[in-house]
């Protein structure tokens, strides 16, 4: 049954996100960090991972236009990653910020699995949208695949970095009210995430 749920969340991962770093496009271009290694093309990365190993996700981003950019990192099920510090503080919410035009910005995680999927392998997913400034109009909405570990039945040993709780800055809080319908991310994605989560936790019963 694992072996069918995990050919599963595969393919779900593969439609969703499609294995395709967003290189550039017309409103700006990126590059995807795994434990500072740039991931070139259509890369992504395939580590094995003991339980609670610490793991880094980088993303820069370049935009040519002044955007609301909100970006979060995702997973399929509820529990398989932890946050330990980054630009959101927990998966599958999204942290927001206002970039000027021809501006570049980082977006940097440091995460660790759980024991969730001891002995099999599960993905962590980038996802992001950008809104015009002005106009507020939806600029592009999309998300991929940035790792893809399989995590062993080993306990990591070593040094993990601590939780470090940060206040939120002014470009991370609410817009203003002029914004707020334009900044709110089309939820697209984290809808079809849900479903599939379901999917997930009735195939593992």
């Amino acid at each position: 049954m694992k072996i069918i749920t995990l050919f599963l969340g595969f393919l779900i991962c593969l439609i969703i996100f499609p294995n395709i770093s967003f290189a550039s496009s017309p409103y700006g271009e990126m590059q995807i960090y795994y434990n500072e290694r740039l991931l070139p093309g259509s890369e992504t990365a395939k580590p094995t991972l003991k339980i609670g190993e610490p793991f880094n996700v980088s993303i820069n981003l370049t935009v040519y236009q002044k955007s609301e950019v909100s970006v979060m990192l995702s997973e399929i099920g509820d529990g398989d990653f932890v946050i330990l510090e980054g630009f959101t503080k927990e998966m599958n919410k999204y942290g927001s910020k206002v970039m000027e035009k021809n501006s570049s910005e980082i977006f940097e995680w440091t995460v660790i699995p759980t024991e969730n999927w001891a002995g099999g392998s599960i993905p962590i997913n980038f996802v992001y949208q950008m809104n015009d400034f002005k106009t507020g109009d939806i600029l592009i909405n999309s998300g991929f695949t940035v790792a893809y570990p399989y995590i062993s039945n080993e306990h990591y040993e070593g040094e993990t970095p601590t939780s470090k709780k940060q206040p939120v800055s002014k470009t991370e809080a609410s817009s203003t009210s002029a914004h707020t319908a334009a900044s709110t991310p089309a939820f697209t994605l984290a809808g079809a995430i849900s479903v599939f989560a379901l999917v997930f936790v009735l195939l593992r019963r």
